[in-house]
């Protein structure tokens, strides 16, 4: 029996191409293996964001390279966002992989298999869907759901566009099945996956009388009665999609959770517009104002990007203070790094020492450690419906360590007896201890358990 290994890292669109990929290789006949050594077929796929990524995947090449040279019958292909339109250099570098393909070209992946097919993928391999023994980790009862690829955007600081191409998003049609696909085999939630997931439907015909187009809004619409399904979550968010008639249509949909990841990477003008961001700081707010006048109780998290070339401290104290005005449930804070390809490492200098990157960085860490704390010592006593995304075997004998989230994406872990609770299984938790980062509470017990396909 022929044998396939799939290493992948970065981002969930990815966890979600090495999960179809391998549903379409097991359709094929190929089964896994956990080791590289004992595999015919090694796909690495990669991601380009971060230098260190590219690095990462680089450095795995290597060892497989010796893996090669035991065994010239091996096959290797290299996917995802360190691929390019050009693969000279990479070609030249490794010339042992017998193929490098972009994200999305699984049929150039399967083609050097030389195995007869009626479908051996295309953009987005409409006939395949992830069966849950896939590389998956979202686990049995949770599914990434990739709707639109690519990027339009352009910002001075990011490879994704020149590495993903331009946005093409699915048919809705082609969604439903994937995600019926997902529910039928015992998922209760799917996340709908994009660079910018707002930007959805762009290219695809119009739902609705008097619209110009589908948009995210028809998409969730269109899935939203799927028997079984409980929560449906979507990333990433991008402040100038977010149209009023997607956020209306959003806050309308009981299943839709009240929860957004939305990048702001700075909180003055004139870094956004270095950065190409494509809004200013007072229409972001307005975004924000939006959502949470729809969704009072929702959650956001956003990013953010310290040291951008040019930033001053003044520039820098805008930022902060928007953080803290603002009061998101999470931030995640980088130092900006040069990353090869793109237009700020050709023409914006980086001239923030990294000492400064650095202090700049923890004083937003301090800064929402405390607004996160406060947030989440608001829910204290409160009971709140979690959704079971793990379980481990918990100090006491017999007693299971569960973890779960609430519908804003808090964290919430609770001990339960053994056996009581499964993945997918929606629970009510009363909040017992609070910490910036979790919560930690104690299961209500239920008549009747609930079932996850009839609750949110």
């Amino acid at each position: 029996m022929s044998t396939y290994y799939i290493w992948t890292v970065g981002c969930q669109v990815n966890v979600a191409d090495s999960g179809k990929l391998a549903a379409g290789l097991r359709r094929l006949g190929w089964e896994p293996t956990d080791a590289a050594d004992h595999a015919d077929f090694i796909v690495l796929n990669t991601c380009a964001v971060r230098q260190q990524a590219e690095d990462k995947a680089a450095n795995k090449l290597e060892s497989i390279k010796f893996l090669r040279e035991k065994n010239p019958d091996l096959r290797v292909a290299v996917m995802g966002c360190t691929v390019g339109p050009r693969t000279d250099e990479l070609e030249a570098r490794f010339p042992f992989v017998d193929v490098f393909a972009q994200p999305q070209q699984f049929d150039k992946v399967i083609s050097v298999l030389d195995m007869p097919d009626d479908d051996t993928g295309g953009e987005f391999w409409p006939s395949v869907f992830p069966d849950g023994d896939s590389e998956s980790k979202a686990g049995s009862a949770f599914a990434y759901v990739p709707v639109i690829e690519g990027c339009d955007k352009f910002c001075t600081y990011c490879i994704v566009p020149l590495r993903r191409g331009r946005e093409r998003s699915r048919p809705i049609a082609e969604v439903r099945r994937e995600v019926e696909a997902h529910v039928a085999r015992g998922v209760h939630q799917v996340t709908l996956l994009g660079q910018t997931v707002e930007a959805y439907g762009k290219d695809q015909p119009a739902v609705v009388a008097g619209t110009e187009h589908a948009d995210l809004f028809d998409l969730m619409q269109a899935i939203h009665d799927i028997e079984g399904l409980s929560r449906i979550r979507q990333l990433t968010s991008y402040p100038p999609d977010m149209t009023d008639r997607i956020l209306e249509g959003m806050a309308a949909l009981p299943k839709v959770c009240e929860s957004f990841s939305l990048p702001v990477q700075a909180g003055d003008d004139a870094t956004l517009a270095a950065m190409r961001r494509g809004y200013t700081v007072s229409e972001f707010v307005s975004r924000v104002e939006k959502i949470r006048q729809l969704m009072p109780e929702v959650g956001i998290s956003t990013d953010v990007i310290v040291g951008f070339p040019g930033e001053t401290e003044a520039q820098f104290q805008n930022t902060l203070r928007l953080l803290e005005e603002l009061r998101f449930d999470k931030v995640h804070v980088a130092a900006y790094s040069t990353r090869a390809g793109t237009f700020a490492a050709k023409r914006q200098p980086d001239d923030v020492p990294q000492a400064v990157k650095m202090e700049r960085l923890h004083a937003i860490e301090a800064m929402q450690k405390a607004i996160a704390f406060a947030i989440n010592h608001e829910l204290w006593g409160r009971t709140l419906p979690v959704l079971v995304e793990g379980m481990k075997p918990g100090r006491e004998a017999g007693v299971e360590q569960v973890t779960g989230r609430t519908r804003t994406a808090k964290l919430v872990h609770f001990d339960a007896a053994s056996g009581a609770h499964g993945m997918g299984d929606l629970v009510d938790v009363r909040i017992t201890h609070t910490h910036p980062w979790s919560l930690r509470g104690e299961v209500v017990p239920q008549a009747t358990p609930v079932s996850a396909g009839l609750a949110h």
